[in-house]
């Protein structure tokens, strides 16, 4: 197993991994930057950080990636071809993976293909540890508090727009060709595939941001983080219509630096709502850059795990993995968060 504090992050040049690596640096880590493009590489190397080629159709050259890392940061997508490469990789040196993957079908397939191995070996392996699918988690987790099950959980997302980056719109057409074009979502305790068209209600968020347009069944990984640790059959996501028609705009344009962190202008609000018969819990967290907010979101990850503080071996979602209100209190400094109390529906 690695030692010290160096964590690999393969496509560490990459919008999300200039995130993490800036994290890592600040949290006291050393990165080490890993990717297939030598000349990307190079040209983020700074004074005491170290560049090593790798690809995931090499495997030897990962082996030597990962040599000497303590753990390592998946932030290159499409993930449905770098993430079971980089798992193995990850089992070969006997440290923890984690990544910042939205794609539904990679996360099933992470959970599908090394579940049994990952346990065996004692390393933890968490898909998902982002925006989408890890913080969705984290806060349905701690809106269940101390129930066992739920009848739903509800994750609106509510976006003030969406410059998609390369590698965004990348992911999403390798999603979209796997499924066939057709959408999915989770009912009944299962995913379902559909082509029905997706309906258009309104959200309530919570004031400044209000109610808002949003598109019912806008399905993100949170199908699958969710119910691989919580008894809820029916987990629905939503995006407020704006911010979805950003996405799919044919002119659209990658995230816009506004500050020294160089995040965009992008907030977000992210309102959970979780039913029990007549009760409800609601957990709201809101801030800025959807992409940005990965980086803490992963860091901390590979921080509890290097530190302990985690709940179980094997592949595992953030709520299952770790405490997740302790969790989310760590990133304060990056979410404002708000925990009211049980209401009557």
């Amino acid at each position: 197993m690695g030692s010290g504090r160096n964590v690999a992050v393969f496509g560490a040049y990459g919008h999300t991994g200039r995130f993490v690596v800036a994290e890592l640096r600040e949290r006291g880590y050393i990165p080490l930057l890993l990717g297939r493009d030598q000349d990307k590489l190079l040209a983020l190397t700074q004074p005491g950080l170290e560049a090593r080629q790798s690809s995931v159709d090499d495997p030897p050259s990962l082996d030597r990636a990962l040599n000497g890392a303590a753990a390592v940061i998946n932030c290159a997508g499409p993930f449905v071809t770098t993430a079971a490469p980089l798992v193995e990789a990850a089992l070969r040196a006997g440290i923890p993976y984690v990544d910042v993957a939205a794609e539904i079908e990679a996360n099933l397939d992470t959970f599908a293909h090394f579940a049994e191995r990952a346990r065996a070996a004692g390393i933890v392996v968490v898909p998902a540890m982002a925006f989408f699918g890890g913080l969705g988690d984290l806060l349905v987790t701690t809106a269940m508090g101390d129930w066992t099950a739920a009848d739903e959980a509800h994750i609106a997302y509510g976006l003030s727009s969406w410059h998609p980056t390369g590698g965004t719109l990348a992911s999403g057409a390798v999603s979209g060709r796997r499924r066939g074009g057709r959408r999915v979502r989770y009912t009944g305790g299962r995913l379902e595939y559909h082509d029905e068209a997706l309906p258009t209600l309104e959200w309530p968020f919570p004031a400044p941001l209000g109610p808002q347009s949003v598109i019912g069944e806008f399905t993100m990984a949170d199908v699958v983080t969710v119910p691989s640790h919580l008894a809820v059959p029916e987990v629905r996501t939503y995006m407020t219509a704006k911010a979805a028609a950003d996405l799919t705009a044919p002119d659209a344009s990658a995230p816009a630096a506004v500050d020294k962190h160089g995040r965009s202008a992008q907030t977000f609000v992210v309102d959970v709502l979780v039913r029990s018969g007549g009760t409800e819990r609601r957990v709201v967290a809101a801030g800025q850059d959807i992409y940005a907010i990965s980086a803490p979101l992963a860091v901390e990850a590979v921080d509890r795990i290097l530190t302990g503080r985690t709940r179980t071996a094997g592949v595992a979602s953030a709520g299952a993995v770790f405490d997740a209100p302790d969790f989310l209190r760590a990133l304060s400094s990056h979410l404002s968060l708000h925990v009211p109390l049980d209401t009557h529906g």
